[in-house]
């Protein structure tokens, strides 16, 4: 039988079993959705739970901050840097 690992990095679950017994099993942890750096909302085109297998093959957006802001904080970001260096 092979031994799990003790670490904090796993969840410990405590499963009765039908004889009576309660044990302990290790499972991985969930991970919270993506936010957005600025306001802390969730960002778009994320599931709400997702594991940390089920990300390997994910893909953040191909703009510019894409994965990091949310396109509201990332649009006044792009108007205030332009609005400030006309006025330069």
């Amino acid at each position: 039988m092979r031994r799990t690992p003790r670490s904090r990095k796993l969840r410990r679950v405590y499963v009765r079993t039908p004889g009576g017994r309660t044990v302990v099993h290790y499972e991985k942890r969930k991970h919270d959705v993506p936010k957005c750096a600025i306001c802390k909302r969730p960002l778009n085109g994320f599931p709400k739970l997702r594991t940390k297998d089920l990300r390997k093959g994910h893909r953040p957006p191909s703009r510019i901050f894409g994965g990091y802001l949310c396109h509201q904080c990332l649009e006044k970001f792009i108007v205030e840097k332009v609005i400030s260096s006309y006025q330069k």
